[in-house]
């Protein structure tokens, strides 16, 4: 009865009046307040039941006032987490009495800070719950476990993870999901392989996400199994599953599985659609992918942004700017455009097609402007050449306040590249230093790469030795660097040391082998040919045309011909490296009927292509032929001739001594000769004598390039030839007068590995008295059989004696002699020469391969000799 009245009734104390201390008193707990009133003198009730009660009184009303302020205080927490104010949640979550929040409040705050990725405030909130005691397990400890995943520290997690007893699926999913969100997809595999080993009963989200793993990971095996037990287990129709079971598939190039999927998929949705149409893209079906994405239209399907987005990618693939212009219209229509994704996307789009006047259009419109935005207009200049528009719009990019990211750089650097601009490149690497970039892989590849296509490898070299660390693509870029910018030795030197490192591939090959071609270096190239079998790399297209290329260049003209037979699809580059090297080789005949083949193949030509074909003709006195072939290039090809072809028809003319009409072609070209048009007349000049004619020319190769010395020796040995020895002195006095040097004539020679080089009038080599006598010898026999030297080669006015010890100086002849000395009898001496053979050397060489019965194959600056029973394959064409 009191109890109940005590609970019904207001709070009231009755005081007797014997009790002066109660009188007037207020009584405080809490923060709550009963304040003492007096009652009348004459009460129902005993002293002492009056006392009981109010104690009753008293003791009810603090329990409901504690009651009270904790419901009120767990539920403050979670209305200022539902309105998203963390710091007030927390700061509350601080001043609350530490051992009556309830499990749900804390969550409330966890979810919170998950939801604004605020890794502090979670690691605070779960401080808290550790100092106030609160077990870790079940809801809690999975919102908190999901709190560290969300905000990036999945260790973090993963402590927690491991300490929670019966965890249940979604805890699971959670940990593989988040593994899988940072890139670490093998410890995905494992928990999901501990989920198995444990009995755990796996969902929908889980084979949903470890697909996914498998998909990155390229586990064709294991998703394939996954697939098997998922349809075991009665998932084979859950649309998550078959959505995630197609992007699989496509990522291991499994296109008709992936296509009978989503066949059989009754319940598809965007995302099934989706994944078709980027999958098809990724495994360069766009067109099959674009077949879709119209199906999709067909049937109604609302499309979404990442529809659209794949569809453009699609359109990138195919070239097809005119489709591209439609899904801009559509996605108009849908309000896509106001979303900066779509706008990036579409600006890559019409940029990748050519359209560079729309790109910019989109890129004026955006309201808002990312990285991303500069970064593909930047590049779509870059790609149409207009280096310095790509340039200018770096620089203004940055004056925008737009920070570059290493794509931006990487872009502008292969802009400076393209157009040679060292110094734009040397800006660009300075901001680099100042913005502490310079230690990121792929900035310091870019830049290598610029360094090396303007030519200055000392740079590039000094980028390569201060990287912390290299790949693959590192030494390429050095490797091709050194090789496309004649520093063939420089490139092997450092493919040697790349062995220590890291295994090559095929681009590695591909860089390599035209330094060895370079150097005639074929023992090297046999070497790197038993690396390509040994790793089956000559199916790489590049591998196999830089190989055909190396046999051509090293004089082994049969066995490039029998890998180029073995190219099972052969591509325009393929052709023609065969066609040069029957020029080369002064195989005129034969690169004509390559040339054709090509043709009947449905391959047609380009300009090098008939730069290749022009140059073996005139190398093989093939003069009609040349000229019915330069009519085709202009008007069956629609091809204008440019001053190399021009030069190659110069060259057919005067080699077969047609000095008049070659002089009448050149004035008549509709473009200005330059010197090398002048210097192949020039050539014709010396070969058929023809003085007056040359000195005419000549005038104009000195005044188009005045520093090249070798036009000068070019006119000295017309000069020396027709003995007009006065003529020949003031040349040299002319040149003295510049302060010209000719260049040193330079042969080297590979033997046993070793690329050994000789200059002319050098006797620095150990060999050089060996290879004196042997000279001599041979000359001794040249005599007997009644050959003399040809005197007019030494360019000098001397004696016969002198002359003759000149000659038998020059650099092609040392190396011939020790081939002689060092190869093996039988084996084929081959040779390189920095500058065209002289005339006397090449009387040598034939004498030497008939007294020696030697084959001796000598590559000049021009074109190849190949020396057997004292005859050459140019036949005077030279």
């Amino acid at each position: 009865m009191l109890i109940s009245m005590a609970k019904t009734a207001p709070p009231k104390i009755s005081v007797s009046p014997q009790n002066k201390n109660h009188r007037d008193s207020s009584i405080k707990s809490r923060n709550v307040f009963f304040f003492a009133k007096p009652y009348p003198k004459s009460t129902l009730f005993s002293s002492h039941l009056h006392s009981s009660y109010t104690t009753l009184s008293i003791s009810s009303s603090v329990i409901e006032a504690e009651e009270y302020k904790i419901s009120d205080c767990n539920r403050k927490i979670c209305e200022l987490c539902e309105v998203g104010n963390l710091r007030k949640a927390i700061e509350l979550l601080h001043m609350s009495p530490k051992t009556k929040i309830e499990s749900s409040t804390y969550c409330s705050v966890l979810q919170l800070c998950a939801d604004t990725n605020s890794l502090q405030d979670g690691k605070q909130v779960h401080s808290i719950i550790c100092s106030n005691g609160v077990s870790i397990d079940g809801v809690l400890g999975t919102k908190l476990v999901f709190m560290y995943v969300s905000c990036g520290d999945i260790r973090e997690g993963r402590l927690i993870f491991d300490k929670i007893a019966n965890r249940k699926v979604f805890l699971w999913n959670l940990m593989l999901t988040g593994y899988a969100w940072i890139g670490d997809f093998e410890e995905s595999v494992h928990i999901f392989r501990k989920m198995l080993d444990l009995g755990v009963e796996v969902n929908s989200h889980t084979f949903s996400s470890i697909l996914k793993c498998f998909a990155a990971l390229g586990s064709r095996k294991e998703g394939e199994w996954a697939h098997g037990y998922l349809l075991k287990l009665g998932y084979g129709s859950h649309n998550i599953v078959v959505n995630s079971l197609i992007s699989f598939y496509f990522n291991i190039r499994k296109v008709e599985s992936a296509r009978k999927l989503f066949d059989e998929l009754s319940d598809r949705d965007i995302i099934s659609w989706n994944s078709m149409v980027s999958g098809y893209v990724a495994n360069d079906l766009p067109e099959e992918g674009l077949l879709v994405f119209k199906e999709l239209l067909y049937l109604g399907v609302n499309l979404d942004l990442s529809t659209v987005i794949s569809v453009l990618a699609a359109c990138v693939n195919c070239d097809n700017v005119l489709l591209g212009r439609a899904v801009h219209a559509l996605a108009i229509k849908a309000c896509f455009d106001r979303r900066i994704t779509f706008a990036n996307t579409l600006l890559d789009m019409y940029s990748k097609c050519g359209d560079l006047h729309d790109a910019i259009l989109v890129f004026e419109k955006m309201g808002e402007r990312s990285v991303v935005s500069w970064t593909s207009l930047i590049a779509g200049y870059a790609r149409e050449g207009l280096s310095e528009g790509a340039i200018r719009l770096f620089q203004k990019m940055k004056s925008e306040g737009v920070r570059p990211d290493i794509f931006t750089i990487s872009t502008i650097l292969h802009a400076c590249a393209c157009n040679g601009s060292l110094e734009d490149g040397k800006d660009v690497h300075n901001y680099i230093k100042g913005n502490d970039i310079q230690s990121n892989l792929f900035v310091c590849n870019s830049l290598m790469d610029m360094y090396a296509k303007c030519g200055s490898m000392e740079e590039a070299n000094s980028v390569f030795l201060k990287m912390p660390m290299k790949d693959i693509i590192s030494w390429n870029t050095m490797i091709g660097g050194y090789s496309k910018n004649g520093h063939p030795n420089e490139a092997l030197g450092l493919f040697v040391a790349m062995l220590q490192e890291l295994k090559p591939d095929g681009r590695t090959i591909a860089c390599i082998l035209p330094a060895c071609a370079s150097l005639a270096a074929l023992d090297r190239g046999r070497e790197i040919h038993g690396f390509i079998l040994r790793n089956d790399c000559f199916s790489d297209q590049h591998v196999a045309n830089a190989l055909v290329d190396l046999y051509v260049k090293c004089g082994a003209l049969a066995l490039a011909r029998l890998l180029f037979d073995m190219i099972l699809t052969k591509d325009l580059i393929s052709w023609t490296v065969m066609i040069a090297g029957y020029g080369m080789h002064g195989f005129g005949k034969e690169a004509i009927a390559a040339f054709n083949e090509m043709r009947q193949a449905g391959i047609e030509p380009d300009e090098v292509s008939f730069i290749s074909i022009l140059y073996a003709c005139s190398h093989s006195g093939l003069l009609n032929e040349g000229w019915i072939l330069f009519n085709i290039m202009q008007h069956e090809c629609s091809i204008a001739p440019k001053l190399e072809h021009y030069a190659c028809i110069v060259d057919l003319l005067a080699r077969t001594g047609k000095l008049s009409m070659a002089y009448q072609f050149i004035k008549s070209m509709p473009i200005e000769p330059d010197a090398t048009i002048w210097g192949a007349l020039l050539c014709g000049c010396r070969i058929h004598h023809d003085v007056k004619l040359a000195e005419k020319v000549a005038e104009h190769v000195f005044e188009l390039e005045p520093e090249n010395t070798g036009y000068y020796v070019l006119l000295a040995n017309i000069y020396s030839e027709a003995e007009k020895w006065e003529e020949v002195k003031k040349l040299r006095e002319r040149i003295g007068g510049r302060g010209l040097k000719k260049n040193p004539g330079c042969s080297w020679i590979e033997v046993k590995g070793k690329v050994h080089i000789f200059v002319s009038g050098d006797g620095s080599h150990l060999q050089s008295q060996k290879i004196k006598s042997l000279l001599n010898e041979l000359r001794s026999k040249m005599k007997e059989e009644g050959y003399f030297p040809k005197m007019e080669y030494s360019l000098i006015n001397a004696d016969d004696l002198e002359k003759e010890m000149t000659l038998c100086g020059h650099s092609e002849k040392l190396a011939m002699a020790f081939g002689i000395l060092n190869l093996p009898p039988g084996k084929t001496i081959r040779v390189t020469k920095n500058l065209r053979v002289c005339g006397d050397c090449h009387e040598m060489a034939k004498f030497m391969s008939k007294i020696t019965r030697r084959e001796i194959v000598m590559r000049d600056s021009n074109r190849f000799h190949h020396f057997k029973d004292g005859t050459c394959s140019c036949r005077g064409f030279w």
